[in-house]
This record gives structure tokens, sequence and C-alpha cells, in this order.
């Protein structure tokens, strides 16, 4: 095929689509597009050996052969997309034409009105956020994380790998709870606690106190109280980064609206020349029934080749259905889990418990496995996802 292929995002998820493009004989011009001057590079490690210092920030760049022939436009943001001329607007004016275009743009995090970025107040999102971060943690007396999702708390972990004092601020009452349940969350707190980590929850922030030189000395809170911190990290969050398609037709709510194959709606009908893969996707996943979204580094791979198996075969691709998977590394420890907990899921511990630092829990929703969580079990991890996508009872055997 000679097409022109544009993929806009110049990501993980863009990046593997490029390759699997060309291991299955796509022959024309792939452009990728990134609004970042760097390439593709590796995102788990920014909130966890990037800011310890055991990865070197250039070590992250994910590697590109030559013989992908691959077209870089770099440092230039989307503006917008002409669907019927077939054309990407840039934000300085010019145009890209494509005959077929992937849209891999990410997500961007969530800004707290109260804290927003500035001199010592991070958010974390690039690499360039990792090494501004990393240099503040370096020389800084104490440090705050608001939101105590798994970024909040992998950036505290690091934090105090460093020996820097964290206090962790989380509004809802149990961390983690849309992620991994209440009684699970709750664990997690604990947990954390245990290793000596100042986690506090039901905490509302109402602003910054900064000095002179406009960096943080303070965050205020809802209660009148205040926390010492000379560098603030907020993780509350991210937002798919759709705003650039206004105008375009295409659907967007909570991400860009896809079909099974990742091909993009229009009208709630899809479009073949138009896909979308990683965090920025919202698609039909065949095994749950409606849209999902998954911001996970295993999704932006699989989902990447998945959109490029359909630029290449239409139809007679597959289905983009896997059983979700992540990780979190924290306190030196790895936490797995597969598939997706719903509000009312079960839980049963199967194996172990967080005390040993070793685990199995499995959650359950009308009588079938439907997620599982592990820590130092990833063998267990890995079947219990093959258990998920067989539609296994729950609960499941304890070996």
């Amino acid at each position: 095929m000679l097409d022109r292929i544009v993929i806009v995002g110049a990501s993980l998820a863009g990046l593997r689509a490029a390759e699997t493009l060309r291991q299955h004989g796509h022959e024309g011009a792939i452009v990728l597009v990134g609004d970042e001057p760097h390439r593709p590079y590796d995102r788990p490690p920014l909130s966890k050996q990037v800011l310890t210092g055991k990865v070197a920030p250039e070590a992250t760049t994910l590697a590109a052969p030559d013989d992908l022939r691959l077209e870089w436009l770099l440092g230039t943001a989307a503006a917008g997309i002409d669907r019927d001329r077939r054309r990407l607007v840039l934000d300085g004016g010019e145009e890209v034409a494509y005959d077929r275009l992937l849209i891999a743009t990410g997500a961007t995090p969530r800004i707290l009105p109260d804290a927003p970025p500035g001199p010592g107040v991070h958010y974390l999102r690039t690499l360039d956020d990792a090494v501004a971060l990393r240099a503040d943690l370096l020389r800084s007396q104490a440090v705050a994380v608001i939101g105590a999702g798994f970024i909040g708390l992998e950036v505290a972990s690091s934090a105090a790998h460093l020996g820097v004092p964290v206090v962790v601020l989380e509004a809802l009452p149990v961390p983690l709870e849309r992620s991994l349940g209440p009684r699970i969350g709750e664990a997690v707190a604990a947990w954390h606690r245990s290793k000596g980590l100042d986690l506090r929850v039901g905490v509302g922030v109402r602003g910054l106190a900064l000095d002179r030189a406009g960096r943080p000395e303070a965050v205020l809170l809802d209660d009148g109280s205040s926390v010492v911190a000379d560098t603030v990290v907020v993780g509350i969050g991210v937002t798919p980064a759709t705003g650039w398609l206004s105008g375009s037709g295409i659907d967007v709510a909570d991400g860009v609206l896809c079909d099974s194959r990742l091909r993009v709606l229009c009208g709630g009908r899809p479009v073949a020349d138009v896909l979308a893969a990683g965090d920025v996707a919202r698609w039909s996943h065949p095994a749950h029934g409606q849209p999902v979204r998954v911001e996970h580094w295993t999704n932006a791979t699989e989902s990447g080749e998945a959109a490029a198996m359909t630029l290449l075969k239409g139809d007679e691709a597959d289905p983009y259905g896997p059983v979700p998977y992540f990780w979190s590394d924290q306190h030196g420890l790895k936490l797995q889990m597969v598939g997706r907990p719903e509000p009312s899921s079960e839980t049963a511990f199967v194996e172990g418990s967080f005390e040993e630092d070793r685990l199995l829990v499995a959650y359950g929703s009308g009588g079938r496995l439907v997620a599982a969580l592990g820590i130092r079990r990833p063998a267990r991890v890995m079947a219990m996802s093959a258990l998920i996508e067989a539609g296994a009872p729950f609960p499941p055997p304890a070996d």
C-alpha cells in the first residue's frame, strides 16, 4: 500500500502502530506528528526510576529503527482536521495531507485551580516534567502530593526513597476507590501508612502559600490548617487531549469515540480513514458492551498495534477486546492488575496479605471473575487474566 498515513501523537501508541504497519507490508509514507520536541519515550519510568535517578531521562527514548522510514514533525501541535480535504492542520497554520489518519494524542493532566502549575508546583506527564520535578526533589525540604491516585502514590514513594519528607493529601475518603474498590482502597491506604507514608484522606485544598519568589511554602487546607511544603505535586487525574478536534465532526465524550476496531465515530457512525489509539481512544469493547477508555502502558501498545491492523485490513481485522492490564511500582514493589472491577464488585483474598507484601485479590461480579490484583504474584496475575477472558466463575480456586 502506498497510502500516506499520518499519526498524530509521537507516542508509544503511535510508534507501535507505525512498527506494525511496516511489519505487515505498508510501503507508503508514515508521518509522526508530536507536540513535544522528543521522539517517543517510555512514560512509566517518569514517576519512578527517572525521579529517583535510577534511569537517565535520555534512556527512556523508545527505539525507532531507520528501516521504519518515518517522517517526523516534532515540536508542533495539531490544531484541527479538515476531513473533507483530508488535511491535518497544525498550530502554526500549516497543513499535512493524509490518506488515513491515526489519532494518538493521549491525555493531559487535570489542573487544580487552587494549585496552578508554576515554580515548585508540578504536574507530571511529560519527560520535561519529570526532569524539572527531580531537580526540585533533590533540593526540597518537604513535599506535598495532592491526589492519592497511582501517579501521586508513585511520586510519593519516589520522594520517600530520596529521603525527602512527603505528605499525601487526598480529597476522597478512600484513595483509589474508583480503580480498586472501597475495601481494597482502604487496605492500600493502610499498607502505605505501614510503610511510613503520611497519607491523609478527606482533605480539601484551598490554595497555596507562596514566598516572595512565587514558590510554595505551604499547602492551605479547607479546615484552616496547612501543610509545610516547598515542592508541590498535583496528581488528580488526566483529561483526554481532544480539544483540538472541535469542529471536525468526530464524536468526543471522555475521549474519541470509536467502534470495536478503533475507527472513530462521526455522528455515531464509524469512518474508515480516521482511527484512534492509546489514552485518547474510548472504544466499544466487545466484552463489556459499552465504550471504555484505558490509560495504561499495555493498552497504548496493544491499541496502537490493533489500530494499525484495522488500517491494513478494515473489517477483516479482529475487534479490539483485550483484558486490561497495568502495574504500579510503589515502595519497591510492583502492584499488578488485570481486568476492570465494577463499583459493586465483590472481593476475595486468594493468597497472602498486604502485611506480607505478597498477595492475590480477586474481584467478582454476577458470579464471574472480572479482575485481579497482585503483589509479588506475577504468574498468578497472568493466570487470572486468562480466567477472566474465559468467563471463569467467582471466587476462583486458591491454587
